[in-house]
Parts: structure tokens; C-alpha cells; sequence
């Protein structure tokens, strides 16, 4: 029992610290035309920097819930995938725990672990401490990851399973011949059986099982109704295709996502054949781009507001509140797209 308390009590002393530590980056961040900011370890100032950064005049938006896309490397090769493998780089474990601690004490409730591919880091075992942090020692109410689920094992389930309240299967076709020209696929294995098997894990773990899908040229005609309807995801996220210079487009990109791109139009007659759907949360071009708090590798913001991804500095380095004002983030469009909703499976009363 004293163990357990003790526990605790280091558990909030972290916290307290960390967050000391932003605000003292935050000072040093509102001293830097003076010359008097601190720079932190070497691996956060050799990050690449946007050669001009925009600061916006409102005030600071709370990071209520936040996609943390930790690393950059994948075992798929998605053609309209829109945050590649441009750096390898994934902070250590403890470092990647403070800025999530930062985050709870800015305002942090939902946290969704991204990529690349997160479980292709130590075999899924880096995510798994994130999430277990964050929801043991955290508290968050919801923990959330996106994977392509090809590197899941039930192992994961049986160790992780019982801190995580979604995972979120990316899924665009049910025709396996449409994944292999999108690109979602590795090797022999069918990634539609794989989501079923992930499905029946979800159910046997208590994890509320979601599905998203990009709709592109490659899919667009497609009638998922029967086969999502089997599945009964608690969410199914549609995304329409999303071009980001210097991801999947222009000069320096690792994708070319063009041959990917629908129009308005194309988006809308595929939402009206699944509009019976009732899990169905559609999201256009109009309504991601800015809807987001988005962390890359380096823990920076990422702003999309200018079609590209251009980055702030790291929380690490100047705090959660001196970062997030070059966010871009739209917190109004985030309400208006459903961005909060029951997310902890404690209040989703699902029948498991």
C-alpha cells in the first residue's frame, strides 16, 4: 500500500516538474530577441526550422485532444499517406513521457498515437508503455492509437490492452486488389482478414474498435455499407484524399498523391451511399486541414493552414503554451467536426 502511494506521489512529482520546466521554456522562448534563451540538448536544435514562423493573435487554444505521430517509419507504402518516412528519428522513452505530462497540465484529456506506423517501434512495445503512462500514471480519459493493424500481435492485447480505449484500423477498401494498388499492403498477408482477427481482439480486450478511410480515386465507387455494418465499428472516420506539399506533393516529396485526389463532388456521392451508416463521421479537405493538434517526431506542432506541414518549436524546448500559439489549429472547426465525443470506453457502455 505505502509502495502505491509512493507511486503516486512520484507519479504527480513528474508532472509538477515538467511542467515547471515548459513554463520556464516559455520564459526563455519570450526572451529570445534578447539573446537569452537556453538551448536544450543538441538532437532538438539540429530539427529542421521553418524559415518564418506565425504567430496568431487570438489566444492560446487548450490541446484538448492531440495526435502524437512519435515516429515517421511504415511497413506500408500508401500512396496518398500525407506524413512520411522523411526522418527516422523517435525521441526516447522518458522524453516523449515529459512532453505528454506537459501536455496534461496544459489541458490534455485525449491522446492518439500515430505515425508512420506506431507498432513498428520495438515491436510495439514503445507505444504500449506511452499508453499505459497515460492512462495509469496520466489519468487521461481517453488513449487512442491509428495503426494499419499489420504488426498488432494478441500478445499486445494481453500486456496493453486494458489501458487503451480505441484502436483505429486503417481500412479503404475491402477489395484486396484496391489495397494493392493503394498500397496497403505488405508481403502475403490480407488485410482485410487481419481486420477481422483485430475486430475479435478488440472484443475479447474491451478496446472499442474504429475505422478509417481515406476515399480516393482507387475507392471512391466502392459499397463499403455491408461489410462496415458486419465490422459495427464505434466510429467509422472518412477522410477525403489530402494533398501537403512536401509530403505526398511537390518537389520534395516522398509521395505523389495526385492520381489520388477526388473532387467535392466525388466525396459527397460516396458519403450519400453510406449515409444509412450510423457511426459514420465524414471529414472533407475543408474540415482536417486545420481541425488538428498535430505532434510530430520532434514534438513540435505541425500548421497545415498554409497546405504544408511547417513546424513550431518543441514543447520540449519552450513549453505548451509559447508552442501551440503556431499551431494553426482551428479550435471552433474541431468542435464543429466532432472532435469531442465520448472517447473513454468506461463511458462508451459498449457491449464487449
Amino acid at each position: 500500500m505505502q509502495l502505491a502511494v509512493l507511486a503516486r506521489l512520484l507519479s504527480v512529482g513528474r508532472a509538477v516538474l515538467a511542467a515547471l520546466r515548459g513554463r520556464l521554456g516559455a520564459l526563455c522562448w519570450s526572451l529570445a530577441p534578447l539573446s537569452l534563451s537556453l538551448p536544450l540538448p543538441g538532437w532538438r536544435d539540429s530539427a529542421p526550422r521553418p524559415e518564418r514562423e506565425q504567430e496568431w493573435d487570438d489566444a492560446p487554444p487548450t490541446p484538448t485532444s492531440v495526435n502524437y505521430h512519435f515516429t515517421r517509419q511504415c511497413n506500408y507504402k500508401c500512396g496518398f499517406c500525407f506524413h512520411t518516412a522523411k526522418t527516422s528519428f523517435v525521441l526516447p522513452l522518458e522524453e516523449a513521457k515529459r512532453g505528454l505530462a506537459m501536455l496534461k497540465e496544459a489541458g490534455m484529456e485525449k491522446i492518439n498515437f500515430s505515425g508512420g506506423e506506431p507498432f513498428i517501434q520495438d515491436r510495439g512495445e514503445f507505444v504500449g508503455k506511452l499508453v499505459q503512462f497515460c492512462k495509469q500514471e496520466l489519468e487521461l480519459p481517453s488513449v487512442s492509437i491509428v495503426s494499419n493493424g499489420s504488426l498488432i500481435r494478441k500478445q499486445w492485447f494481453e500486456k496493453y490492452g486494458e489501458y487503451l480505449d480505441i484502436l483505429a484500423i486503417s481500412c479503404d477498401s475491402f477489395d484486396e486488389d484496391v489495397n494493392v494498388l493503394i498500397g496497403r499492403r505488405q508481403g502475403k498477408k490480407n488485410h482485410v482478414e487481419n481486420l477481422h482477427k483485430l475486430r475479435q481482439w478488440c472484443r475479447e480486450y474491451a478496446v472499442a474498435f474504429k475505422i478509417n478511410s481515406v476515399i480516393n480515386r482507387f475507392n471512391v465507387e466502392e459499397d463499403m455499407n455491408e461489410q462496415i455494418k458486419a465490422l459495427n465499428p464505434v466510429r467509422w472516420k472518412v477522410f477525403q484524399c489530402l494533398l501537403i506539399e512536401g509530403e505526398n506533393s511537390g518537389e520534395d516529396a516522398l509521395r505523389e498523391a495526385e492520381k489520388f485526389v477526388i473532387s467535392d463532388e466525388d466525396f459527397d456521392r460516396f458519403l450519400d451511399r453510406h449515409k444509412d451508416i450510423s457511426c459514420l463521421v465524414p471529414e472533407s479537405n475543408q474540415k482536417m486541414r486545420d481541425s488538428y493538434l498535430i505532434l510530430d517526431e520532434y514534438m513540435r506542432f505541425l500548421n497545415c493552414r498554409n497546405g504544408r506541414k511547417e513546424p513550431s518549436k518543441s514543447i520540449l524546448d519552450v513549453g505548451v503554451e509559447a508552442a501551440i500559439k503556431f499551431s494553426g489549429f482551428d479550435e471552433k472547426m474541431f468542435l464543429r467536426r466532432g472532435g469531442k465525443y465520448v472517447w473513454s470506453k468506461a463511458d462508451m457502455k459498449l457491449d464487449w
